[in-house]
Parts: C-alpha cells; structure tokens; sequence
C-alpha cells in the first residue's frame, strides 16, 4: 500500500546513470498492484528529453532501441505524464551493488547505498547535488527481487536473518525530509 492506502498505484521516472552527454536516459513507468511491481521503460538520448516532455516522439535515431516494447513504454510514459501534466520535482540518487542470476535474470539482490535526495525541477541530468537530504542516513536498502516464484534461498536468507518485508520508498522519503511545502515552493520558484 501507498501512504494514502492505495492499493494500486503508478509512478514515472527519468532514470539517468552518469554525466556523460551521450549516456541514455531512461523513461519508467513502474507500476504496483497489490504486491505485485511491474517496470517498463525505454531510453532515449538526453538532447532529446525536453522534446519529449513536451509531448513529441523524437526522431528514431534519438532512441535507444527501436524494440516495440521500449517504444510502448515511452510512449505511455509520455501519455502519463503529459494527463497529469507532470514535471520534474526531485533528483534521487544512490549508489546500488546488484547481483543477479546469470541464468535467467528472474531473480535479483541488491544493495542501495547513500540514498541522496535534492529539489530539481529541470532536465539538467548531473549527479552533482549542492543540497541534499540522506532519508536513510547510512543506512543499507536490501531489495530481493524475483519473477513468478520466491526462490527457498530467499526465504531461508529472510528467515535466518529475521528480514520483514518493508517498504523504503526513496521519493516519499526525500520528500518528508525536505518537506512537501518548502519542495514545492523551490520547484515553483525555479519557473519563474
């Protein structure tokens, strides 16, 4: 469940991994139903971001994949947020270590590490921040990810270790340690 008890629930998110102009970013819808989380996403070259926030596909070349499913995902990526008119509020960053089955990609551990989160209502895709808040402090985020099944060495890991399925929502926290009223009174301040 959401904080406000959502069941169901969608969130959208640039995800970018370096400084470099040339590296993709990419556009995620990810979606919660009950317990289940479903991802989709599709990369494009970050000259072309602001196009497309404004409500145009770019030129194919400024794709990533041409991958049907990649097109569908930026595509309701772009359906999304241009219906909630949504814009860029906050940067979140972290440092994660991932280890993941090299066999089938069904399952997945990771670690997520200085958990950084700072207002940012452009496209400016730096990972320098100037003023950030650590929700976690330094604390670790395990995520034990799987698809269909929940393999036994999940469940003895959590079991031996006494793990509790918990939610460490990075956005929601970032926001509660900036505060909603004073986040939105620096995006709106950096529009004008």
């Amino acid at each position: 469940m959401t904080i406000n008890g959502d069941k169901s629930r969608y969130k959208l998110r640039l995800r970018f991994y370096n400084d470099q102009p040339d590296s993709p970013v990419f556009f995620e819808v990810k979606r919660r139903v009950n317990d289940v989380i479903f991802k989709m996403r599709g990369g494009a070259r970050k000259e072309a971001v602001p196009v497309m926030l404004a409500g145009q596909l770019p030129d194919p070349s400024r794709l990533v994949s041409q991958d049907p499913k990649h097109l569908f995902a930026i595509q309701k990526f772009m359906q999304l947020q241009q219906d909630l008119q949504a814009t860029p509020k906050l940067h979140v960053a972290h440092q994660r270590e991932a280890w993941i089955d090299p066999k089938t990609e069904a399952v997945r551990v990771t670690f997520d590490r200085h958990v950084l989160g700072e207002p940012e209502p452009t496209t400016r895709f730096s990972t320098h921040m100037n003023d950030s808040v650590r929700p976690f402090g330094d604390g670790v985020i395990l995520e034990l990810k799987f698809t269909d099944r929940f393999p036994n060495w999940m469940r003895e890991l959590a079991e031996t270790f006494d793990l509790v399925q918990c939610g460490a929502a990075k956005y929601c926290e970032c926001i509660k340690m900036i505060g909603e009223e004073r986040l939105a009174d620096l995006v709106r301040n950096a529009r004008i």
